[in-house]
């Protein structure tokens, strides 16, 4: 039998380059980057663009609403009728509704007094309101403070209860529902909602309550969040700029247009015959505040969003809080719109528009396609079109679109203008934690129902009299998030790619991006950063 030789079991394109593994691999892209890749990436570039359109539509529509809204003076108190709660002499203070106030708290040792404090402040007939305190703490000695708390404020004439339970079935979802089962809270007409870091003003009842009273249709009254800590660092002021889009673009819109949007979880009073006829509090996924405003719209009630009101709150101040929060607010509405899908398209009560607006611009666009989008286009479609030039991404799709929806995002925080660059690359890189939550949501996957509390500090930063708090133990898989480490290397490697062989100068934009991801991803953000 002949002895096989090397060169014939090495085809010849491979036998002058078999020492060389760069060579190697250089030949083998080069036969199926044309009949495999090419194709493969020019079908993610044309999806891509489909959903950066779709995005950019939604933004203008948006815009030209909110527009609208401004100039033509489309306030609350035009749309619906509002007038100040009146003393009533033959009456007297039952004139006023029952209103109930929750607050549901879990291991809050930083904040239960401030969230106690401001809701015993609300002005209210004081027989015609009941401050309600969930508290689910595992930790006995925080329970004993908030329970001390509570007592405090009770000797002082405060009608509070102190409820804590035996479980926690439902998370806060689970809190809520069993605060509503008790025997008082069954004569309120209202409750108002308050997690525990929020802090409203005394008026802030006499400012919700008249337009729920004088509006039998109106389920819902939402009002806006005031970040107090928005300031403490980078972190917080790029998370003040997404929220004050939400709160001012798109929580107006869907007030103004469809009378729905999604409820915030807290700073908003809602009716109770409402919140009982859509089935009361369910636990089936992270978001139970979205999920009963859904179901609340499906059965025909309206929403109010009263941006003119702002409750004081905080933003989360830690990179791992922030991720914690990200993933529950990108997974629990994904795995929603999965659940809900079909019953909204079956439910008779709401027109065919609302039914649209609610699956494809509330759900389908801008809790699904602007997490894809931002990271499968800007993160990795687009750095791959460097290493194959043979595909091309139109510069109105690279570069007109997303700066149009940047500035159009922008718009809610004026203050904040010169931080748009460092927004840009920030949300870029979280995006990958929102894209991962969004398929763990739509698949059902693991972490789904994970619910974990974000972590809060109060005052304990900038108290002068109480000891600085102690810097975390960072353990080396915290510190190091080795997703967003993988997505710097590859967005690094395109960047000089790009620089060796490029024509589009892309690698300004790679470098910049890898550098958000590598600092994300050795955990060097937020109030506290790892000691190295």
């Amino acid at each position: 039998m002949e002895r096989i030789t090397s060169t014939q079991m090495i085809p010849d394109a491979f036998q002058g380059a078999r020492d060389d593994v760069t060579m190697q691999f250089a030949i083998i892209w080069d036969q199926i980057k044309a009949p495999l890749i090419v194709p493969l990436l020019k079908l993610a570039v044309a999806i891509c663009l489909i959903m950066s359109l779709m995005l950019f539509i939604e933004r203008v529509y948006m815009g030209i609403v909110i527009i609208f809204v401004k100039v033509f003076g489309r306030k609350p108190e035009r749309r619906y009728k509002w007038e100040p709660m009146k003393d009533d002499v033959e009456l007297g203070n039952s004139a006023y509704p029952m209103v109930l106030v929750q607050i549901p708290m879990y291991n809050e040792r930083e904040v239960y007094q401030l969230s106690i404090g401001a809701a015993c402040g609300l002005s209210w007939p004081s027989d015609r309101i009941i401050i309600q305190v969930l508290d689910d703490s595992t930790d006995p000695t925080i329970k004993d403070m908030v329970e001390l708390e509570c007592q405090r404020w009770a000797s002082k004439g405060i009608n509070i209860k102190y409820e804590i339970r035996d479980n926690r079935n439902g998370y806060k979802a689970g809190a809520l529902k069993e605060g509503m089962k008790r025997s008082y809270a069954k004569s309120c007409d209202y409750v108002a909602i308050f997690d525990a870091d929020f802090q409203p003003e005394p008026d802030f009842l006499w400012r919700t309550i008249p337009f729920l009273v004088h509006n039998p249709e109106l389920g819902l009254v939402q009002t806006r969040w005031k970040f107090v800590n928005a300031d403490d660092c980078l972190m917080t002021r790029m998370q003040e700029m997404s929220l004050d889009y939400h709160f001012t673009v798109e929580q107006e819109v869907g007030s103004s247009t469809y009378a729905f949007f999604g409820f915030n979880g807290t700073a908003g009073v809602w009716r109770i015959a409402a919140l009982n006829e859509a089935g009361g509090w369910k636990d089936r996924t992270t978001v139970e505040d979205m999920d009963l405003a859904v179901r609340a719209s499906l059965k025909g009630w309206k929403f109010l969003y009263l941006g003119s009101l702002k409750v004081k709150n905080e933003l989360p101040s830690t990179l791992k809080a922030y991720r914690y929060q990200q993933h529950r607010w990108s997974c629990g509405p994904a795995n929603l719109f999965r659940k809900m899908l079909l019953e909204i398209i079956k439910n008779k009560k709401v027109t065919s528009w609302k039914k649209v607006h609610v699956i494809y611009s509330f759900f389908f666009v801008r809790k699904i396609v602007a997490h894809l989008v931002t990271f499968i286009f800007y993160c990795v479609v687009l750095p791959a079109t460097v290493l194959v030039p043979e595909v091309e991404v139109p510069k109105w799709g690279a570069v007109y679109i997303p700066s149009i929806i940047t500035i159009l995002n922008a718009v809610g925080t004026p203050r904040s203008l010169h931080l748009l660059v460092l927004w840009i690359l920030f949300e870029n890189v979280m995006s990958l934690h929102r894209t991962k939550a969004t398929f763990i949501g739509l698949l059902e996957a693991g972490r789904v129902n994970e619910w974990i509390v974000t972590e809060k500090l109060g005052d304990a930063l900038k108290s002068k009299t109480n000891k600085a708090p102690k810097k975390p133990r960072f353990r080396f898989g915290e510190r190091l998030h080795l997703l967003e480490l993988g997505t710097g290397a590859y967005l690094f490697f395109c960047g000089c790619y790009d620089v060796v062989f490029g024509k589009n100068h892309y690698f300004i934009y790679l470098y910049a991006q890898a550098i958000a991801f590598f600092i994300v991803g050795f955990g060097c953000v937020g109030t506290f950063a790892p000691n190295f």
